[in-house]
């Protein structure tokens, strides 16, 4: 298969809101699809290489060599080629790579350039998530789209069960089931903006968990017997990482487990580090689980959550718990939330009792609540877009008054924008250019923006000392100047 086929279904999936159509499109190019191709293609639709490394990042796609007139690239030709850039290493590493990724780039027609940058940047944002790639794999192998969802819960993986679907339809999915010592993909939950409007979801009057939501590292702990695995929530094996998770995990009174939970670092006086600290604190985590999927030769992830759980306080000690509240009040709800925010975690997760274990998913019963911080800030430059934002000013560097009356940078996004504000900021801010770099347009300082964080961390690579988690943009604010926006000393505050 060529890659140009690829390209030409992202374009057509990208170009239409209609869901029905984006999955027929998938469909229609999988069926296409040969046995050692499928794989490959199933990891390109998604948004992403085979290769989990490459050493190739967003900097050396930015300049191109002159595009191929005529598609020639296979699949296989592109994955041999990442395959090959992602064993690179030590002298000389680094020209041989520039090399291979020229070459590569050279024999691409200009769609095609544009699909790999975006594969490499992540930014293919062709909208062929797991919501219409799974039922666009049960469309075109003909099985139902529930066994595709199951076994790609089970898997951890959209390629495989691809490849299960395509060799041996329903039959081969019913034989990938849970299994320990192999990750699951993590349920996930949805996003209301407060307590009240989420437990409208669950109907009045019904008793639901609310748990606190921890800002750590997600784990999945996988036991058997003396054999401890512990994962990542992008099911990387992070082990050897976390030796303490794995003691705790060694002293429960079961055989085989699968666990979910998080990691955290924590202060001296029980509070929850920043998460950077988390992130690199290993081997001085503390593991805190929420659920129990399989104990001993007993699955339990189609049990109910009240179930699931049950099992789990019987088995981990109060003291590794994630502290829970079961209630139907939503006034109880909110003052235990008040409480987990007040001991420095990030808000609570509401839990169906009813509902099983929806690995992979992000479904209705488990809501997060958590406040939104925001700040006005002003724009300091701005980059160019890559993949479908070509052409357009992308990436905003975000600033903060300080004292002497400059700005100092707190990070970047281009998360939050419609190509209706896309289009708009490219117009205001070449308006406002004072000189440019090979990808970036400095500003004059100028224009305010309302950001959406989810928190702050140190910075060694801000002069502020401190950086944007997650930042998103809101809108951008008519109505302020940039002696209106927020001052460095505000948002150092908001770190306590």
């Amino acid at each position: 298969m060529l890659l140009d086929e690829v390209v030409q279904t992202s374009a057509r999936v990208a170009a239409t809101g209609s869901r029905t159509a984006k999955v027929a499109a998938l469909a229609e190019t999988l069926a296409h699809a040969d046995g050692a191709e499928l794989e490959i293609l199933a990891h390109y639709l998604s948004g992403s290489l085979r290769q989990r490394r490459t050493g190739v990042g967003w900097r050396s796609v930015v300049t191109r060599p002159e595009p191929a007139a005529e598609p020639q690239l296979t699949l296989t030709d592109v994955d041999a080629a990442f395959a090959e850039l992602s064993l690179l290493a030590g002298t000389g590493s680094q020209g041989a790579r520039q090399g291979l990724l020229a070459e590569l780039m050279g024999s691409a027609t200009l769609s095609e350039q544009e699909f790999l940058a975006g594969l490499v940047t992540g930014e293919t944002r062709q909208g062929a998530l797991e919501g219409v790639l799974l039922p666009a794999i049960a469309q075109a192998f003909a099985v139902g789209v529930d066994a595709v969802r199951r076994a790609a819960m089970f898997a951890g993986s959209i390629p495989v069960v691809a490849v299960a679907a395509a060799a041996g339809g329903e039959p081969a999915l019913a034989a990938i089931t849970l299994q320990v010592g192999r990750p699951v993909l993590p349920m996930l939950a949805s996003s209301a903006p407060d307590i009240a409007s989420a437990f409208e979801r669950f109907g009045s009057g019904t008793p639901v968990a609310v748990e606190a939501k921890l800002d750590g590292i997600r784990i999945q702990v996988h036991r058997e017997d003396d054999q401890i695995s512990v994962y990542s929530r992008s099911l990387d094996d992070i082990t050897a990482r976390l030796p303490a998770v794995v003691a705790a995990t060694a002293a429960l009174p079961a055989r085989r487990l699968v666990l979910d939970g998080e990691a955290l670092a924590l202060r001296p006086d029980g509070r929850p580090m920043l998460f950077q600290d988390t992130a690199s604190a290993g081997s001085g985590l503390t593991p805190f689980f929420f659920d129990l999927l399989h104990v001993d030769d007993l699955d339990l992830v189609d049990e109910p959550t009240s179930v699931r759980y049950a099992r789990l306080a019987r088995l981990v000690p109060p003291a590794l718990l994630v502290d829970r509240l079961v209630t139907a009040d939503a006034e109880q709800a909110s003052e235990f939330s008040q409480k987990v925010l007040a001991s420095g975690h990030e808000g609570v997760v509401i839990k169906a009792l009813d509902d099983g274990y929806a690995a992979g998913r992000r479904g209705a019963s488990w809501v997060k609540v958590k406040p939104v911080h925001t700040l006005d800030l002003v724009v300091l430059a701005v980059e160019w877009g890559s993949g479908r934002r070509r052409g357009w000013l992308s990436n905003i560097h975000l600033g903060a008054r300080t004292d002497d009356g400059g700005f100092v940078m707190l990070g970047k996004t281009f998360k939050g924008m419609t190509d209706q504000m896309l289009a708009w900021q490219t117009e205001r801010f070449l308006e406002l250019e004072t000189h440019r770099e090979p990808h970036v347009v400095f500003v004059r300082p100028e224009q305010v923006v309302e950001i959406a964080f989810d928190g702050l961390q140190r910075s060694t690579r801000y002069p502020g000392g401190v950086a944007l988690r997650f930042a998103r943009v809101l809108r951008y604010r008519e109505d302020k100047s940039a002696a209106d926006a927020d001052t460095l000393a505000t948002v150092r505050s908001l770190a306590g």
